[in-house]
């Protein structure tokens, strides 16, 4: 059993990008690795059947595979900026807006041909998500308020992961509060931090304990 909670993770996936922002944020040691989705190590799988990340494996055994419960957990271990306040009705419900249908029209824009559609189709629909999201951010430097909070962090990775597939197109999008926002996340010192790259784990490697992110971070996302 590892001296730290271990956890299952891969760089670009969104919901792990959450996880490990939210672990970092919270200044909670553990230990990553990284892993590759064509060749899931046994040790993940026996953790959680399911077999996506993030997973994390506590020191007493339990196991939490689940990104949401992954965040709550970390901040309930520490939570200087009071992101918890948004885990209330309204961020509850945009968080399963962009788990539900946002992410069904992204795999739709991002891999049309599992579908059996255009490219399009799904990116029209992840635009009326966009819009409103962007309509909430004309009043707000964040979704919820002018304070940053674990929904804001939750529902960014998807909104980049939707950005990249077509950067330019992006771009040109009649939405300023939402680009706003997004660069902000992306330009953040903590996303950053968690974005690092590490080699792919292997039984028998040394464990990688992920660096904290400088020391018990406040509120923003850039120690500010």
């Amino acid at each position: 059993m590892s001296l730290y909670p271990i956890l299952y993770s891969f760089r670009r996936c969104p919901y792990a990008i959450r996880a490990r922002m939210a672990l970092a944020y919270a200044g909670v040691d553990f230990e990553l690795r990284e892993v590759a989705l064509k060749a899931k190590p046994a040790h993940l799988i026996e953790a959680s059947p399911k077999a996506t990340v993030p997973v994390l494996v506590l020191t007493d055994g339990r196991v939490i595979d689940q990104s949401l419960s992954i965040m709550r957990f970390a901040l309930e271990c520490y939570d200087p900026g009071n992101w918890q306040a948004g885990w209330n009705g309204d961020g509850r419900n945009l968080i399963a807006q962009t788990d539900g249908p946002f992410k069904q029209s992204l795999d739709r824009y991002k891999y049309p041909a599992r579908f059996g559609l255009t490219a399009e189709i799904g990116r029209s629909e992840g635009l009326v998500f966009l819009s409103d999201l962007g309509t909430k951010l004309a009043c707000n430097s964040y979704v919820l308020g002018n304070r940053i909070s674990l929904v804001d962090v939750a529902i960014f990775p998807f909104v980049r992961q939707f950005a990249a597939v077509d950067p330019a197109w992006f771009a040109a999008q009649d939405l300023p509060h939402l680009h706003r926002w997004l660069s902000e996340l992306i330009g953040s010192d903590l996303f950053g931090h968690v974005m690092t790259r590490y080699p792919t784990w292997c039984p028998g490697d040394e464990p990688v304990i992920f660096p904290r992110f400088r020391d018990r971070v406040p509120a923003g996302t850039n120690g500010q």
